[in-house]
Formats: structure tokens, sequence, C-alpha cells
């Protein structure tokens, strides 16, 4: 990796312990937190995409229900990932890290050339910001044991399809070197 950077996708209180919780997501949390403080280390940035929600104009409560509303403390990343001074909190409307938001121009600014995209939902947002940053030239890099999402089902789809489909290497947290 010439120039990585850490991108951690809706690691926050409704997905953790609110509405939409599910119990899978937190054996990913000490995984995320042990990678973004080596990154750290490293000087590699860390950046936060996360969901933020305008409350009942978002076309995403007709599938998931209210989430992520901005400025309540749902919307907060959880205590245990609380962003470090340096890092990035980008607030995203959509699935994807990129859509809309300022993703793009923050990595190019940074020299970033490889995303290391971590973070719930592996089957959807992970994977659709896998999609954007693709599209947008950046090799995409899993960590395994930093996603999942609601279903084994759909986490291991969710791998396969970012590997096949964008080139994305899956990898463990060990064979990570910057």
């Amino acid at each position: 990796m010439a120039k990585p950077a850490i991108i951690v996708i809706d690691m926050l209180n409704d997905f953790v312990t609110g509405p939409i919780a599910s119990s899978r997501v937190h054996h990913i949390i000490p995984q995320i937190k042990a990678l973004c403080e080596r990154a750290r280390e490293a000087g590699v940035p860390v950046l936060y995409a996360n969901d933020c929600h305008t409350p009942e104009i978002d076309k995403e409560f007709k599938v998931w229900g209210p989430h992520a509303v901005e400025g309540t403390p749902g919307a907060q990343v959880i205590d245990e990932l609380t962003p470090q001074d340096g890092d990035f909190v980008i607030p995203k409307k959509t699935y994807s890290a990129f859509y809309q938001t300022t993703m793009d121009l923050v990595l190019r600014e940074l020299g970033v050339d490889t995303v290391i995209i971590t973070g719930w939902q592996a089957d959807c947002c992970c994977r659709h910001t896998s999609a954007d940053a693709f599209f947008r030239g950046y090799d995409i890099v899993v960590p395994r044991e930093t996603t999942d999402t609601t279903t084994e089902e759909g986490y291991v789809g969710g791998l396969e399809y970012m590997k096949a489909i964008y080139g994305a290497q899956i990898c463990s947290v060990d064979e990570l070197e910057f």
C-alpha cells in the first residue's frame, strides 16, 4: 500500500445498542479499535463515515426505520471508537461514504490511494462504499475481522462481492503492513 487510510463505517450507537442493533456487531469493535490505534501510530489517517439522517424526509427510513437521526445520541460514534484528534468525521446520507460527501476530497488532499474499509454492514454500506471507492480509482482492502453484517450469509456474500467485482483485497488484520 503506497498511501492507505482507514474508513470506519457506521459504528454508531443506533447500530450497536439502538433500534437497528445486532448482536453480531460487538465482536468487530475491539478489532477496529486496535487497527485504528495501530494506524494512528503509523501516521495512517482514520476517517469515520457516519449515517446522519434528516428526520421525516430520509428515504432510508422506509427500509430501516428511523436511525442515526442528525443531532441525536444514536448518530454518534460508540464510545469505544470515539474519534481522536486528527481523525476525520464525515456525515453521510446514503449507504456509500462517498456519495454526496467530502470523503473523496479529504482522501485526495491526504494523498491516499488505498482505502481500508471497516465497520458495519459488509453487504450494504461497506459494499456501496467499496463501489464508489473503486469508481474513483482507489485500491480497496477489507480486513475480515473488522466488518460484519446481520447474517453470516450476508457477511460472506458482501466480502465475496467486494473481492469479485471491485478487486478488494480481503485479508486479516495481521496481514496489514503500514
